[in-house]
């Protein structure tokens, strides 16, 4: 599939983004006042670069862990099977947790994490996802918060791939299929 020639129309610029981001950190830090630590999970790897991020904005202290969940590999679709490829290091037993997702497409990874975590007796549970694709849900999920909320397209960088390419770009782009 990454054989075909494709271009990326930019989307959502690196200044939108941090911008945003600035705006959520500000809610979030309200949301989390007087934590002890707020234990930010990272799913990977789509939002590793939203994390640094958001991290570095918030006015709050942070331990980051990550878990690794696919639903998709090299394909352009979810397949709706959510695999856990690596767990938390730490415990979240008690703690405040806030998980971070790049995108929620069709609401099944967000869904299976939101189960797995709660099942972990976190005191507080909320979610973030950069961006959301609400035309395309299969599941009733919601973020918490929301970057933005974009149409049915694929969509690359700020972290985000296209089997494996593309996560440096300083923003979100769609990518477009090219005649040869």
């Amino acid at each position: 599939m990454t054989d075909k020639p494709y271009v990326i129309d930019e989307m959502i610029s690196a200044k939108t983004i941090a911008a945003r981001i600035e705006d959520l950190s500000r809610e979030i830090a309200d949301e989390f006042a007087g934590t002890s630590k707020l234990i930010v999970v990272g799913l990977l790897r789509g939002s590793f670069v939203f994390i640094a991020d958001l991290v570095r904005e918030l006015d709050l202290p942070v331990e980051v862990d990550f878990l690794e969940a696919s639903s998709y590999g090299d394909s352009m679709q979810s397949s709706r099977e959510v695999r856990i490829l690596k767990d938390l290091r730490g415990q979240i037993e008690g703690r405040d947790v806030l998980v971070v997702e790049d995108i929620v497409d069709t609401g099944h990874t967000l869904t299976h994490v939101i189960q797995l975590l709660k099942s972990r007796n976190p005191t507080k549970l909320k979610t973030i996802a950069l961006l959301n694709k609400s035309t395309r849900r299969e599941v009733d999920v919601r973020a918490d918060w929301l970057g933005f909320e974009i149409p049915d397209e694929f969509v690359v960088g700020y972290g985000i791939d296209f089997a494996q390419r593309n996560r440096n770009l300083p923003y979100i782009g769609k990518v477009r299929f090219t005649e040869d």
